[in-house]
Order: C-alpha cells, then structure tokens, then sequence
C-alpha cells in the first residue's frame, strides 16, 4: 500500500455509483482508476453535486481505462459498483490479479457478488460489501458529474473473512466521512430487503397482467404513483425475509431490518405515503418500451434482470436451504418466469454450494 495510507484504488464501473464513489476517494487525494469500456469520455475532473447542482464534492483521478492489467495489478482496493448480472464476469477479470492485502469492495453489496468473488477470496483478497449505496445518485453528464441527494447518516460493511470486517469499515468512513459499522456477518448484506422486493413487487403490480400483445397507453412513475396494493405484497415479502432470519439460527441477522423499519411505515397505507414522496426517487420512470400504441414492459432492464435473478432468486434459493416456505416471493418470481421462462443465471451451486451446510461454512468464514 502506498505510503501516507494513499491507496491505488481502481472503481469498476463510471455510472452513479462509481462516479460518486470515484469523487470521493479522489477527493481524499487516493490515487483513482476508473475501469469502464469507454475511458475516453471520462474526464479526470469530477463531481458530485446537489438537487441545487451546486458542486457539493470534487475529485482529480488518476486515469480512466479499458485494461485490466492497469486497473487491477497494482490496486489495493477495487470498488465493484457494476450491476449483479456482470459480477461473475468482472470477478473473473479482476482475479488473476487477486492477492492477499487486496481488498474487493461491492457496492451495494446484495447480488450475489460475494459468491462471484470466492476465488479472489481463496487467492487471499478481502470482499466485502456495503449494505446499502451512500444515498441515491444519478450521472447529470456521463464521465463528469452525478447528483448526489440524501446522503445516509450510518453505512454499515460486511466482510469475508469477517475478521476484516472491522478494518473495511474504517476504510470506508475514511473515504466518505459518514460512520460506518460493521454488521455481525455478511448474510446481513445477502438478505438485505432492498431491491430484491421492492423492485420485484413493484413491478408484477404494474405488469401483472401483461401477457405478449398488450400494449399499455401509459405507465404509472414507479415510486411516485406507488399504491396500496404495491406495498401489501411488499411487507407480505418483507415478512418472509423476517421470517427467514428467524429461522436462521447460526447467524445474528439483528442488521437484516424489516422495511417497516427501514420506512418507518408499519401499514401498508404508511408505505405507500412515505416511498412515493421520498425525493430521491422523485420523477422516477417505470421500465417501459416504446411501441405502436404506447408501452410495454422492458424486460431487459435491470430492475427486471437483476432484482429477479440476482434479488430474489438468490432469497428463494436461500429459502429453500433452510426450509422455509415464502409464498410472496415465490410467486412473484415465478410470474417473473412465467413472462420470460426459467431463468437460472444464478445458483449456489455454480460456487460449490451444493447444501445447508455447504450454505452455512461459506458465510461463517
């Protein structure tokens, strides 16, 4: 590691997420890579702005680059801000340059990723995720500035090994200046009910009853037109999350909040008032195709190929390791599978996690 505790720090990805993190790591002089398939639109001078667009945070990187050799080799800490559907490829770019003292960091840390990283963490790298992203954030202009709103008041990061937990923790407070702590172990990032459920409940009330040759003349906004029956399916899943913790006894999942808590919103009627005027998600469009007639569902994107696949397949799967049965969640991913067929992007098994036990060793590690 680079003397004066300055790291080389590579950021995976130049969209909100890794811009945002890319100015804040440049901002604490870091020396920053961005890693991205298009490096000549990224300028080196970047920033993070307000609701206002005043600039709130500016950083000067490095380099941006299309080459793992000089985004990888020399890294100390790799920031994965990619969505889960690219995370087996990118674990698999980033590996042969795994080593021990490198740190792997997947922001947010739900997906999967930390399977798609086992053998970065065999050849002795840190993974670890955080929970939940800084605050909400969206590119303003590609390789130059994103709006950042509502910055989190705590961040909480999970590592493998979980002895290095406390250590990633500290890193990222130094880097964002938000307090960070650890959580218990990383099954309180995998069973996180973020995106997993509110994507996946969102949008089989909105498509629900779409079948090939419907055609919809408009489309509800996705968070601002939230109802009542939306937020009845999403605490019914909430539930079964809640219920899956309970039932898992080897791990404290005391960090796995209930969105009841999370929203401050026990009712339904409470849910539906508080994600519909969270400001952050002001505006925000449902994923939708323009055709003859007006719209029909985008089925590729990422709220469909990774909240189902990479969300809450992964909380099925888990589901069905401990016996659980999650009618909720099982339905509304096989509706999913009743659109576009038996999808199997993701499974345990592709990681030599065959069973509960197998399930079990790998996050106590």
């Amino acid at each position: 590691m680079a003397r004066k505790n300055k790291m080389n720090i590579t950021i995976v990805g130049a969209g909100n997420v890794g811009t945002q993190f890319a100015v804040h790591c440049a901002e604490k002089r870091h020396k920053v890579t961005i890693y991205g398939s298009k490096p000549e639109r990224i300028s080196r001078e970047l920033t993070v702005v307000d609701d206002n667009n005043e600039v709130i945070h500016r950083g000067t990187i490095a380099k941006a680059t299309n080459s793992e050799e000089e985004a990888f080799s020399n890294a100390d800490l790799i920031f994965v801000t990619m969505p889960a559907t690219l995370m087996k490829p990118n674990a698999a770019k980033i590996e042969p340059f795994a080593r021990p003292g490198m740190k792997i960091c997947i922001a947010p840390g739900t997906g999967g990723g930390e399977c798609a990283f086992r053998g970065c963490i065999e050849k002795g790298a840190t993974v670890f995720g955080v929970q939940r992203v800084p605050s909400v954030a969206r590119l303003v202009e590609y390789g130059k500035t994103v709006r950042a709103v509502g910055y989190r008041g705590e961040m909480f990061v999970a590592a493998l090994p979980n002895s290095k937990t406390a250590e990633c923790s500290k890193l990222i407070e130094s880097i964002l200046d938000i307090k960070t702590s650890p959580l218990p172990n990383y099954l309180n990032i995998t069973l996180t009910p973020s995106n997993p459920i509110l994507h996946t409940t969102r949008l089989r009330n909105l498509y629900g009853d779409y079948h090939e040759g419907v055609v919809y003349e408009s489309v509800p906004l996705f968070y601002e037109d939230w109802n009542n029956e939306t937020s009845e399916l999403l605490l019914a899943c909430d539930d079964e999350v809640q219920r899956l913790c309970r039932a898992l006894t080897q791990f404290d999942l005391s960090y796995v909040k209930s969105l009841r808590v999370h929203y401050e919103s026990p009712t339904a009627d409470a849910m539906t008032k508080k994600i519909s005027s969270i400001a952050g998600f002001k505006g925000l469009t449902s994923p939708t195709v323009k055709v003859e007639g007006g719209y029909i569902p985008d089925f590729d994107s990422r709220y469909f190929t990774a909240d189902f696949s990479y969300g809450l397949a992964i909380l099925m799967q888990i589901a069905e390791f401990v016996g659980i049965d999650a009618p909720n969640m099982r339905e509304t991913l096989d509706w999913y599978y009743g659109l576009v067929g038996k999808r199997d992007e993701y499974r345990f098994s592709d990681f030599g996690i065959n069973s509960y036990k197998e399930f079990i060793e790998f996050y106590s590690k």
